[in-house]
């Protein structure tokens, strides 16, 4: 993968690397023979990442759900675009992929938001088909992504999705991304678990170039994916690394250290053993659509040509 340039997921994940990979990608070891993700969320940086396999988990088993209905389409993008006219044919959302069919009227009177507008009405019946059919359809669950708020899955207690539409189309960025999905996953062998992260780490009879990243949920930032984190995981999943460490398999990890007046003190602590990386992050809340004044890191157990030293990183993050 070309280190200037990545492709997005077609899963739009909330916290999703692609504008990123190019900065933490550079410090990915050369040789790598199973890229071994625990928090893979929509799957960027597997999917911009060169190995020999790829064994992706995440806890969230609709997030998992999808990246199956997606490794198995796969092998028939046809049907697989098909089905996707079907569906946007029978409820009539919108898809300027295909062809732009929002009035002009509509346009003109809600300039910002005209594909909620448009997309409203069919949006909520999708929904409630979906919740109503024992939420079994993959196709349907990828629409809700898709047409969704922020492009995110939220449940409610019964376990129906209760998100309401975003201002989004079904557009060429969309089917850019399935197109380039479909073509990685013809050509590599790819692998999901849904796992708690320390059981899915556990499975693995560890070789040489394994090699693992991790981009957890963020115990300082407040987005939904990160609310069931907590300091008690946190603590699992340094032990984690440092065991990883111990049998010398390499990892790298990003994370928050600062973030609107809050620092993680358990990682910035624990990372001082290690190797800091400096990343500039796009990180936006899902409570609040703006950047922030945060520090991300990039931490690995290997040195490249651009580490902090392990002397000098207590004083680097601090200036964070």
């Amino acid at each position: 993968m070309e280190n200037n340039k990545a492709h997005r997921s077609p899963l739009f994940y909330v916290g999703d690397k692609y504008k990123l990979f190019p900065s933490i990608s550079k410090h990915f070891p050369s040789k790598i023979n199973r890229f071994i993700e625990p928090f893979t969320g929509g799957g960027s940086v597997f999917l911009n990442s060169t190995a020999n396999e790829y064994h992706i988990n995440d806890i969230d088993s609709n997030v998992i759900k999808l990246h199956n209905f997606l490794l198995k389409s796969a092998t028939s993008p046809v049907k697989f675009f098909k089905s996707i006219k079907s569906y946007i044919l029978k409820y009539k959302l919108s898809h300027s992929y295909i062809n732009d069919i929002i009035p002009p009227s509509l346009r003109k009177e809600y300039k910002k938001t005209y594909y909620a507008k448009f997309n409203k009405s069919a949006f909520n019946t999708l929904k409630h088909d979906y919740n109503k059919s024992s939420r079994k359809d993959p196709l349907k669950l990828y629409f809700l992504l898709i047409f969704g708020f922020n492009r995110m899955l939220r449940f409610n207690s019964s376990g129906n999705y209760n998100l309401p539409v975003g201002n989004v189309d079904f557009n060429k960025n969309v089917k850019s991304a399935l197109d380039y999905y479909f073509q990685f996953a013809s050509v590599n062998s790819i692998k999901t678990y849904n796992l708690d992260f320390l059981d899915f780490i556990k499975s693995f009879d560890f070789s040489q170039n394994d090699f693992v990243y991790l981009d957890p949920p963020y115990l300082i930032t407040f987005s939904e994916y990160n609310k069931l984190w907590d300091d008690v995981n946190e603590s699992r999943l340094l032990f984690l690394l440092d065991y990883l460490n111990s049998i010398n398999v390499k990892f790298a990890i990003s994370n928050v250290t600062h973030y609107k007046g809050k620092v993680n003190l358990q990682f910035l602590n624990w990372s001082k053993k290690y190797y800091s990386h400096s990343i500039k992050s796009n990180y936006i809340s899902y409570h609040d659509n703006s950047k922030k004044s945060f520090n991300e890191v990039l931490i690995t157990n290997y040195p490249t040509k651009s580490s902090i030293s392990k002397l000098n990183l207590s004083n680097e993050l601090a200036k964070a």
